[in-house]
């Protein structure tokens, strides 16, 4: 630990820089994917944020540690507070305060979706430029974001007023959150909010594309805003039907989606394989989170943007990756 005094003050300055160990994660993320370059893009919002004048780089980067370590506002703003680690990362000395919760949800406000969405995809053109991303072979499926657990409340209130059940054709009018919708997969797994649906270039593992639509959306329908442009796309049956097989055709895919049993064409030895190959990719939704943090859903669009951003850095990291923006 290096330690100044200042011969004329009894005030001693601690170097941050090597306070924080040379092994600790962050370093390495920080190595790989240069989120001040990222920011510097928006020249637009070249104005400072905060009450303290936080730069826009700041506001990133947190974001990034808030969904990295899973935390709340508040949690975040404690957690800057006290390490010295997280600090280091977004570059606020240990003299200098640190951002309090609301600045988080400015930061939110102010980038939104669209911008977010632009940092992910930001992230992965520097990775598609280092060949690190191949797309070949593309892993699609998608999964249920839950916006609340029960809605026997709003189920009570509908039927007081003499509807004969909450369903998604009423739920907007009693539900607090009003693109939410009830979605269904398989025969019994039920939910209330979103469904995400999901890229995954299979040579990699990182996640190319996410898009996040209310749970009623069939993932035929969804898949067309994750479809990639040529390339094999394994996929499971949901994917085998018309809809989902002529996208695949206007994108100059090969289809490798999982046949129904009652299709004619229907080869089991292929289908095990596929799905067997499918079986190693379906780890990724196990890792990221099955609730909505936020209400609507552009913001629950900015939270897949949030939570794949830190998926693919830790994917980065695992496979060693080159950093993205040296000489950017």
């Amino acid at each position: 630990m290096q330690i100044e005094r200042d011969p004329q003050m009894t005030i001693m300055k601690y170097d941050l820089n090597a306070l924080v160990r040379q092994d600790h994660q962050l370093r390495k993320i920080n190595t790989t994917v240069d989120f001040c370059k990222i920011a510097r893009k928006y020249v637009e919002l070249k104005t400072t944020v905060g009450r303290k004048g936080y730069g826009l780089d700041v506001g990133i980067k947190c974001l990034f540690l808030q969904f990295y370590y899973d935390l709340s506002d508040r949690e975040l703003e404690n957690r800057l507070r006290d390490d010295m680690a997280l600090r280091w990362f977004c570059g606020i000395n240990l003299e200098e305060d640190t951002p309090d919760h609301t600045f988080f949800c400015r930061i939110r406000t102010i980038l939104g979706a669209r911008r977010i969405g632009q940092v992910f995809k930001n992230i992965m053109q520097k990775a598609e430029e280092k060949g690190i991303v191949r797309k070949v072979f593309t892993f699609v499926d998608s999964t249920a974001v839950k916006t609340k657990e029960t809605t026997w409340q709003e189920r009570d209130k509908a039927i007081r007023d003499g509807e004969e059940s909450l369903n998604n054709d009423n739920v907007e009018d009693y539900s607090a959150d009003k693109d939410a919708r009830f979605g269904c997969k398989g025969e019994d797994k039920f939910w209330y909010g979103y469904k995400k649906h999901v890229n995954a270039d299979m040579g990699s593992g990182l996640i190319r594309k996410v898009a996040v639509t209310p749970a009623n959306t069939s993932d035929q329908a969804g898949f067309r805003h994750i479809c990639p442009d040529g390339g094999m796309v394994f996929a499971d049956k949901a994917y085998c039907l018309k809809e989902a097989q002529e996208i695949m055709r206007s994108r100059n895919c090969h289809s490798g989606a999982v046949l129904k049993n009652n299709m004619l064409k229907k080869n089991k030895d292929k289908d095990r394989w596929i799905s067997k190959i499918r079986a190693q990719f379906e780890g990724i939704f196990s890792k990221e989170e099955k609730r909505a943090r936020y209400r609507g859903l552009m913001k629950a669009q900015l939270q897949a943007f949030m939570e794949t951003i830190v998926f693919n850095v830790k994917r980065l990291i695992v496979i060693n990756a080159p950093p993205l923006f040296d000489g950017a």
